[in-house]
């Protein structure tokens, strides 16, 4: 037996329903009609009323609902239906109770009512199941507190007056520091009997709208059981808004049922972990193995908050090893999947410290690519992600932070990169301090080849003594790195002239210079091998057991906890995960899979290029930012010829000293193949950007250095090809320059024939299921 499952609030973000939306016209006029404004517009462009309940509740019916009509053929009918929340409202559509334009008015009008109410709160409780959770609202004499969601064994969500919410989170947790409460950023208590009012408005509308009985079962909210027959539905649903979500019930339900098989519609695959936690409990491991994806639009699905939440630094001491969760808008709780196989691989205190249900990292792409729909998509999976600074300026990462800080719950684990440029220590110290000024507490630093002052600068601040005297490091760094002798320098507590250079200047405290100097700069060092981008070439059954025998040697300089070792490059498939965890990896990071994603940054036009690579599709061309030196990325080479020209480029650069040597046929295909305009146009561009840029020494610089000159105009190709790709420029593909590794054709194999065959199904949080899984699999079979 099929269950369907609709999310409920909270998956709304700016982008959603993209694919969907313009498939189905005459829908969208009729919601046009009934909401008095344009629902594409609301979808696609809608940016803060996508946070107010009043708005976010139609957004989300819309998509929810033409996404099941989108894929109703393919997926066929299911067994039973049930939603959360807002979400029962598409379930009672897809059982013909009411049709589009009936729940559409609802839902509306629902979302009006509750974003009316004022005051009250919510919290989320993670790590204690409904039974503590009401044994310590009993214990505390409070009545102004009820649970408003019981979603697993595992999370529940209180609702209630201001005060006695937080009166009781503090009880639960002072009774278990397993314990985490997470306050919701919502306008009113919902669920619970500050919202009668509401109700009592509600059921007036109800009473005046047609409903037809069900002609599947519809799980109730409230009761946890199907509609009874023959009675209306009315007085069912009219409850809902006040009464707790029932959700551990339903899924017992439905196993008590014969359901084996879950398909959900919505942003997150929570539903999907609460049905799998609830099958887990059971004993049946077959049965969360055949949960299967929702037909979902390519539209991330991290779940965005309904008010806006500021971004507010992490604890300084990790939390416990339940994954954070991503706040939920009003009347959905916090999304907290459940723990599948796979989550024993690796490290244990790797999970612990990045709160993430796997020893997994999506690791960061450069422009944005790894973008914040990444981010706070693999946030709201109990997984952990890196969004992509490389190329940004620093306006780009300060939008970045702020809009990862409107979505996520404050102190949700989320990371930043730090792109090391030997050409501008300014701007790495710039970013540093934007970094702290946000409270970024986790970040990826790549292309270093020495440790420097802003990177000191971000590890040591916080660090203290605890009382037990052990060094203590508030930030965490995860170090790429590909080379012994920068991998030493990871390992190794801080250059004592840095951290004096930096007490100096007032930047560190004594206390927090003295504890860095015995810490490691690395919390974590992740050894790349070759991979897409930046690649030393390097063979990960070589480097791995290399850089873990380093580590070890290491271990005895400093002191705190010891660096974790991760492995990135090539991981495609489970089984490459497989041999990194059986290779001693404490973790794995990806990137070249996560760029053929709906969350990926970049254009449709490259996702459809890398959907169809095969493992040979790759080769290596030279660096744009290190284009001086020789410096290499693994690029794609079918449908482009990006490789081909760069590395001439390059040829002629390391050939020639100036631009007029170059012969005049050359230059002439240069200009009308690489450039398509006079190269005097592109120096003239050039000059002028780096002018604008603040930055007219280097200007100066190539005006009385040819070869000096000649680099920087061919260094604007390399530019230029990146912006296309990433704009979907179809007029320029064949310049399309797209960093990428041999392991998106193995992923694509591997998926070949599977719903994940689309790349528009391939969620970032899929792909970490799948890839850990399979891994897990792997290993099990081979014992």
């Amino acid at each position: 037996m099929r269950a369907l499952l609709f999310a409920g609030q909270g998956g709304q973000r700016q982008g959603m329903g993209a694919e969907v939306l313009d498939a189905f016209p005459e829908h969208c006029a009729l919601a046009d009609d009934i909401l008095g404004l344009s629902v594409r517009e609301l979808c696609l462009h809608g940016g803060d009323r996508l946070r107010l309940t009043r708005y976010a509740q139609p957004a989300l019916f819309t998509v929810h609902a033409l996404t099941y009509l989108a894929g109703r053929e393919e997926q066929g009918e299911p067994d039973v239906v049930a939603g959360h929340s807002l979400g029962e409202f598409n379930a009672l559509m897809v059982a013909g109770v009411l049709d589009f334009a009936g729940g559409l008015r609802l839902v509306a009008e629902r979302g009006r009512l509750m974003g009316e109410a004022d005051g009250g709160a919510m919290a989320a409780v993670l790590g204690a199941g409904l039974t503590e959770v009401e044994r310590t609202l009993a214990a505390s004499g409070r009545t102004d507190v009820e649970v408003a969601n019981d979603n697993s064994a595992t999370q529940v969500v209180i609702s209630g007056t201001a005060t006695g919410v937080s009166a009781v989170t503090a009880l639960l947790t002072a009774e278990d520091p397993a314990i985490r409460c997470v306050p919701l950023p919502v306008s009113a208590a919902f669920h619970s009997r500050e919202m009668a009012p509401a109700a009592r408005r509600f059921a007036a509308v109800l009473a005046e709208t047609p409903l037809a009985p069900p002609r599947l079962p519809v799980i109730s909210n409230v009761t946890a059981r199907p509609y009874p027959p023959g009675e209306p539905v009315a007085a069912l649903l009219g409850r809902q808004i006040r009464s707790r979500v029932r959700w551990t019930e339903t899924m017992e339900h439905l196993l008590d049922s014969g359901v084996d098989e879950v398909t959900e519609i919505g942003r997150g695959r929570t539903l999907t972990g609460f049905w799998r936690e609830a099958a887990a409990s059971r004993r049946t491991p077959a049965a969360p193995g055949r949960a299967t994806p929702a037909p979902a639009p390519a539209v991330p699905a991290p779940v965005a908050p309904a008010v806006p939440a500021p971004a507010v630094p992490a604890p300084a001491v990790p939390a416990p090893a339940v994954p954070a969760p991503v706040v939920p808008a009003a009347s959905t709780a916090p999304a907290v999947p459940a723990v599948p196989a796979g989550s024993g691989l690796g490290s244990a205190r790797f999970r612990e410290v990045y709160r993430s249900r796997y020893a997994y990292v999506a690791g960061s792409m450069f422009q944005g690519i790894a973008s914040t729909d990444l981010v706070v998509r693999m946030a709201g999976a109990g997984l952990f992600g890196f969004f992509g600074t490389g190329g940004l300026p620093l306006s780009g990462i300060r939008a970045a932070l702020d809009d990862i800080g409107r979505r996520l719950a404050p102190g949700a684990p989320y990371g930043m990169n730090l792109l090391h440029d030997m050409t501008d220590s300014a701007g790495e110290r710039a970013t540093v301090d934007l970094f702290l000024r946000y409270g970024v507490r986790y970040v990826e630093a790549a292309a270093f080849t020495r440790v420097t002052a802003p990177l000191v600068l971000y590890r040591a601040k916080g660090a203290h003594r605890d009382p037990g005297g052990r060094p203590v490091a508030v930030n965490q760094v995860l170090a790429k790195v590909s080379r012994p002798e920068v991998a030493r320098q990871f390992l190794a507590p801080p250059p004592p002239e840095l951290l004096d250079r930096l007490r100096a200047e007032g930047a560190l405290t004594a206390e927090e210079a003295a504890a860095a100097a015995a810490l490691p700069v690395a919390s974590d060092l992740c050894v790349e091998s070759d991979s897409g981008g930046h690649t030393d070439a390097g063979v990960a059954l070589a480097l791995l057991p290399t850089f873990v025998r380093l580590r070890d040697r290491a271990a005895a300089a400093v002191e705190g906890e010891p660096v974790r070792v991760g492995a990135a490059g090539g991981i495609g498939t489970p089984e490459a995960a497989a041999a990194c965890f059986l290779l001693g990896a404490d973790f794995v990071l990806t990137g070249s899979v996560n760029q053929c994603s709906p969350q990926a940054g970049t254009s449709d036009a490259v996702k459809d290029l890398l959907a169809g690579l095969d493992v040979q599709d790759v080769t290596y061309a030279p660096a744009g930012d290190l284009f001086e030196l020789g410096s290499r990325v693994q690029v794609v080479r079918r449908g482009t010829l990006f490789p081909a020209r760069a590395n001439q480029l390059y040829e002629l650069y390391r050939r020639h000293a100036r631009l007029e040597d170059i012969d005049a046929r050359t230059l002439a295909t240069l200009e009308r193949g690489c450039f398509g305009r006079p190269l005097a146009e592109v120096w003239d561009r050039t000059a002028r950007h780096y002018r604008d840029t603040g930055r007219p020494e280097i200007v100066h610089d190539a005006e009385r250095d040819p070869k000096r000159r000649m680099a920087l105009v061919f260094k604007w190709y390399f530019a230029e090809s990146s912006r296309a790709a990433l704009a979907g420029a179809k007029e320029n593909s064949a310049n399309f320059q797209v960093h990428c590794g041999p392991a998106m054709g193995a992923f694509n194999r591997l998926v070949e024939g599977t719903a994940l065959e689309s790349w528009r199904r391939r969620d970032v949080d899929a792909i970490a299921d799948l890839l850990m899984t399979g891994a897990a699999e792997v290993l099990a079979a081979a014992r």
